[in-house]
Parts: structure tokens; sequence; C-alpha cells
């Protein structure tokens, strides 16, 4: 059996390209198909396919503007001959599905979300544009829609890596999907010994949807201690700094990382994410989680067991889940029961659920 993979692109190494890495070891015969290529950022287990590019990858400084040239990878998609191969896995964020396979091959697509650039979040991301931008955007999101929507009709099969984009999913393409939950490095940090202090974190990319603002206002509100790890740049951030309550990390190490886990109290986690690595990762180490009560969250956290949620995105509603935790800090000390919840996010489960639906919808 021919494999082909088919990722958006490939720039660096996150939790889309880590569960590519995974489809790697099911499949290492598989070739790999993507709209751009940057071999210094990707890790050594993807290199050792044969990738291929769209020519989206020879536009200029398409390592950099990769997401500026969205409009032409529809077309250029299209143009990719699968027709050789008998199972095509896409995997899906940004522009992906839309390839052409054989009409005897088999075409699941795993979405990690359907972009959101031009359905739910595309009013945040328009507000937050340059005049420039936003008048392409009122141009090319339209016809992006359609595209979108339409090329779905190309997959025979969606899995959906949480039951929120499942929902999605169904909303925007009509259609159903199996939900099977991405692969977590959880071995790692379930070596991780606890010896919790007086401080908290904040831990992703320092973007709008993340709602890192809303940790840090709350902390400062609440006279709490934030350490604040991710890439980016708040505007504010001296301000924050200089109260003395929040602290500022940037990139960090994977020991690092495990430190900030054995030491604070928790993890505050505010914002919308399709799945959400980090909580899992956070349960892994016995670390519970506080987390607004929306989205892949709803999956990755066990209420009451390895963490505790939040009912609206304010930061008094943020407050009261602080002060609601530390009035029962005890009761999220049982490590077995951390370790228990997040066997199901393992490599292992994932390849196991994987294969078991290839073969099963291949069939049909």
């Amino acid at each position: 059996m021919k494999v082909a993979i088919v990722h958006y692109w490939l720039v660096t190494m996150r939790g889309g390209e880590k569960v590519l890495e995974t489809l790697c070891k099911m499949y290492p015969e598989a070739d790999i198909y993507t709209n751009v290529y940057n071999p210094k950022r990707i890790s050594d287990i993807i290199k050792k396919h044969h990738i291929f590019t769209t020519k989206v990858n020879n536009y200029p400084f398409a390592k950099k503007l990769y997401q500026k040239y969205m409009p032409f990878m529809p077309n250029a998609l299209m143009d990719l001959d699968l027709t050789s191969y008998d199972l095509v896995i896409s995997s899906e964020s940004g522009p992906a599905k839309g390839v052409v396979p054989s009409p005897f091959a088999f075409h699941a697509c795993y979405c990690h979300t359907p972009m959101r650039y031009i359905w739910d979040m595309y009013h945040e991301y328009f507000r937050n544009s340059k005049h420039i931008v936003k008048f392409f955007m009122k141009k090319m999101i339209p016809t992006l829609r359609l595209w979108d929507t339409t090329s779905s009709n190309l997959v025979d099969h969606f899995i959906a890596n949480s039951h929120y984009v499942a929902a999605r999913i169904k909303r925007y393409y009509n259609r159903d999907s199996d939900v099977v939950f991405p692969p977590c490095d959880i071995e790692k940090y379930l070596v991780v010994e606890r010896n919790p202090s007086d401080f908290y974190v904040f831990f992703g990319q320092l973007v709008g949807y993340k709602r890192a603002d809303l940790a840090i206002e709350a902390c400062i509100k609440s006279n709490k201690k934030l350490v604040v790890i991710g890439e980016g740049k708040s505007k504010q951030a001296q301000k924050y700094s200089k109260t003395g309550l929040i602290t500022f990390t940037g990139r960090i190490s994977d020991d690092e990382i495990k430190n900030y886990l054995s030491k604070a109290k928790a993890l505050i986690f505010p914002g919308i994410e399709d799945f959400g690595i980090i909580p899992v990762e956070a349960n892994a180490a016995g670390f519970p989680v506080i987390a607004y009560r929306d989205g892949g969250a709803l999956d990755s956290i066990k209420e009451n067991v390895t963490g505790l949620f939040f009912d609206e995105q304010t930061v008094d509603s943020l407050i009261s889940g602080i002060n609601t935790f530390e009035n029962r800090e005890s009761e999220f000390t049982n490590r077995d029961a951390f370790t228990k919840h997040v066997k199901q996010f393992s490599e292992e489960v994932f390849i196991k659920k994987m294969k078991q639906i290839l073969s099963e919808k291949n069939r049909l």
C-alpha cells in the first residue's frame, strides 16, 4: 500500500508536527507533501521521509511569509499528482485536505481544526490586522471559505483531535467525524517530582486567543505570582514586570519547564484551544490546571480530579477559580489519578485508534 501524508506546512515543530511525527512512525515508507518546507526547523523523524512541496515553497520569503500566501495554496494543492497512492492522510489546520487523490484511494483527514482565521476567529484576526491586510481579507476570505467547504467533499472520512473540533467540522463542513486525541509525550513528565511553591504558571505563545492577558491581570488583581513561559512579546510586559508579581521567561528548555512544573501551584489555562496538549503534559507531571470551561480543555482535563474550570473569560471569574482551587488544593495531590487520566493521550493509544479507524473505514 502506497501512503501519502499531506501536511499544511513544515516550518516549525508544534503540536501538528508532533502528530505528523507519529504518523511517520505508523507509515515509515510514506511520502510527505506540504506547501512550505524549512528543513532547519523540522525533526529528523520527519526528514527521513521523501518530502515534496507545492510551488508555494518557491515564492519569495515563503518560509517566513507562508501564511500570507494562503490564497495561492488551494490551486497549488490541486496541482499535486497523488494518483499513485492507495491511502492519503491529510493533516489539516491550514490548507491540506484540498488534494485530489485517485478515485480508488482512501482519503482520511486528521483535522486539528478547521482554519480559524476564515471561520470562527475571522473577526478577531480582522480587527488586529493592518489596513492593507484587511483589504485583502475582505477580497479573499469568501473565496477561501467556498474552497474550504467544497474541498471537504474530497475527504472520505474525518478524524477530529477533540469533541470541540468535531463540532466545528460538523458546523462548517456538515460532516461527522471520529475523535482521536493527539499523541502527547507524557512519559517525560511522569517522572517529575512535585514540590509546590507560591506561584502559578501560564504556558503558551503570547498571542491574543491564548489570553495570557487574562491570567496576568487576574494574578495582579489578586496579588498572586505568575510565571509566563512562551515565545512572543506582550506590549505591557514592562509594566506587568514592575509589579513584582509577573515574570516573563521567553522560550526555555524542557528541563526548565519541568522545574517550573515541579514547583508551581497550578497551570492557568484561560484560552480556548482546539485540544490543548499543555494541560495534558501538566497533568502528567501531577500538576493541576485551572482552565476556562470551553474548547479542547473539556477533553484534556478531568474536572475535580486533575483540575478545575472557571465559567467566563473575565478577570473576576478566573480569580474566583483560583480562590476555589486554593481552598481545595489538597484534593489535587493524588498522583495516581493524574497518571491514570493522561494514559489515554499516549502515542500508543493514538496509533491503535488511528489504525483501527483507517482499517474499518477503508473496507467500507
